[in-house]
């Protein structure tokens, strides 16, 4: 933010999002040293910029007037998507712990792939004893798409467990938690010698339908695990790829389409779990505390680390 724009925060109106609990609102007038008022498509009064917390922005504030919006998700694609950013407006994300909960999610499914739990289950509900074989995690590779907070996160944690991480990024350079990183379109070679497939990408013109035919007809029996973006799967090609064998199984957290409804073909996917978008769930916690980082930096006149590039999308 530039001094005038840091200036124009210190009489900003609090405009926070009607679903937001009372306690963090509360954390909110805190931090800020204002009361708030409802993020409503009715635009308050002329006169005082705006300063927003929510999840979508109505079209009768994406004027001038929006100083700062800070979204309580992680992805803002659909926040980027809706409408015309206002230029000049900074926008800032809420991750929180969500890079270790995902991390967590990611290592829970590797393991259970590895010690045959979705077979047990099956077993046990047959009461069929049947010795499975396990199989080492360690040693093994997990090609992860993304090197960002999260999948720095989920780098971590699979290279605690002896996994070897190889990272994909859009400008290779080292990054924590991987013990090397790749560019997107040198990947073809990895992917056909991973045990597993990440995704922790954002959803953006580069990004969407990203993992298709072409990158799945690459892989040669590893288990793909959506954590990202759902629409940066072409699940028609994660189909073809699970019925010919290339892909051994797939565990997907999110979707193109949310929810999905019962009658939806994604639920009959071969060899595939599907869970509800809840991997990384945030808390009010998550977004107090980033926030408050946030409320740091823009008072020093510093770029907030959860600045969103609006023109990359992330």
């Amino acid at each position: 933010m530039t001094g005038d724009a840091h200036r124009a925060l210190a009489r900003a109106r609090l405009l926070v999002a009607p679903a937001l609990n009372a306690s963090l609102v509360g954390e909110l007038e805190r931090i800020t040293g204002r009361s708030a008022e409802p993020l409503t498509d009715v635009p308050p009064p002329p006169g005082a910029p705006l300063l927003c917390v929510g999840d979508a922005l109505p079209e009768a504030l994406r004027t001038e007037r929006l100083l700062w919006f800070h979204s309580v998700n992680a992805g803002t694609d659909s926040l980027l998507s809706a409408g015309h950013w206002p230029a000049g407006a900074l926008l800032t994300r809420t991750v929180g712990r969500m890079g270790e909960r995902i991390a967590q999610y990611v290592l829970a499914w590797v393991l259970a792939e590895c010690q045959s739990v979705p077979e047990f289950t099956a077993q046990h509900a047959r009461a069929q004893w049947q010795r499975l074989p396990s199989e080492l995690a360690a040693g093994q590779t997990a090609l992860i798409y993304g090197t960002g907070r999260i999948g720095t996160a989920v780098g971590r944690l699979l290279q605690a467990c002896g996994v070897h991480t190889v990272g994909v990024a859009r400008t290779p350079r080292p990054a924590a938690g991987f013990d090397r990183v790749i560019g997107a379109d040198a990947d073809r070679e990895a992917l056909g010698a991973a045990r597993w497939v990440v995704s922790t990408l954002p959803l953006t013109e580069a990004t969407e339908g990203f993992f298709g035919a072409y990158r799945f007809g690459a892989v040669r029996g590893a288990t793909f695990v959506g954590v990202g973006r759902g629409a940066t799967v072409d699940l028609g090609a994660l189909e073809e790829a699970l019925r010919g064998g290339g892909v051994r199984g797939a565990v997907l957290d999110v979707l193109p389409e949310e929810p999905a409804a019962p009658g939806d073909p994604v639920w009959r996917l071969p060899r595939t779990v599907i869970t509800s978008h809840s991997a990384g769930i945030t808390a009010d916690e998550d977004v107090a505390v980033d926030f408050a980082a946030c409320w740091q930096a823009v008072a020093a006149g510093r770029r907030p680390a959860s600045a969103v590039d609006v023109g990359r999308g992330y």
